[in-house]
């Protein structure tokens, strides 16, 4: 039986989590001439090229659930034992989704046996945990996200099996459509929201006593402007660097 951890984390990400448009040509530009993508942890359908043939693997049915009508076609299954012959997909595509896997090793084994082409979405940890909602407010998402396997993994895996990963940073823009954990860098008043943070497992799988005493401090320094005095070199930036970066082989 496929665990479900998403069953409660995803109850609202149709909503929260929709793609950048400038994020999605970014993972656009890095499929170049493919035209048959399997996108891995798929989740809603975000950054699913809708000029290329699609076929999306996703574990949780929550998830697949809140795939529109109109999305690629969805297969209930994980990254390490996807249902493929080799060589199937001239792409293999995986945004945000490496670090929940069981296996990564396994998982992007399976990647490169379906596809002769990866584009991964991960984040180097060293440089989110400068973020300022985890290095004043939350420094437990940090010490969680340690044990996890992102950018430093999976270079570290796609090199050992004879890959040259090109890495290339994604800054998030000051108005970023994408919920994920860094988009309201610019917006802080997003956090204080459970709705909001209800689409960041980042967030939502620590302990909520943690959370709410770490979104209690946030909401004092907002109403006596100590956010913004300390923060003020950020008011005028339109995009920022957070670590999260397009790993393509």
């Amino acid at each position: 039986m496929i665990s479900d951890p998403y069953a409660e984390l995803g109850r609202d990400y149709a909503r929260s989590r929709r793609p950048d448009p400038r994020i999605a040509a970014a993972v656009t530009a890095a499929l170049g001439d493919a035209r048959s993508v399997v996108n891995v942890g798929a989740g809603a359908g975000s950054y699913e090229p809708e000029d290329r043939d699609v076929v999306a693997v996703e574990p949780s049915w929550r998830m697949i659930a809140q795939r529109p009508a109109a999305a690629a076609p969805a297969v209930q299954a994980c990254a390490e034992e996807l249902p493929f012959p080799d060589g199937a997909f001239d792409a293999a595509l995986a945004v945000l989704t490496v670090h929940h896997w069981t296996d990564v090793t396994a998982g992007l084994a399976e990647l490169r046996r379906v596809s002769r082409r990866q584009v991964i979405v991960t984040w180097d940890q060293a440089v989110f945990a400068r973020f300022w909602l985890v290095r004043d407010y939350l420094p437990e998402i940090a010490e969680h996200e340690s044990r996890l396997a992102c950018l430093d993994r999976v270079v570290e895996e796609l090199t050992a099996a004879g890959r040259t990963p090109s890495v290339t940073p994604l800054p998030v823009p000051s108005d970023c459509v994408d919920g994920f954990l860094g988009a309201y860098w610019r917006r802080p008043e997003a956090y204080l929201s459970e709705r909001v943070r209800a689409g960041m497992s980042g967030v939502a799988l620590l302990d909520q006593n943690v959370v709410a005493t770490a979104v209690g401090r946030l909401r004092a320094d907002l109403a006596d402007g100590h956010w913004h005095r300390h923060h003020v070199g950020l008011l005028g930036r339109t995009e920022l660097d957070l670590g999260y970066r397009l790993v393509t082989t």
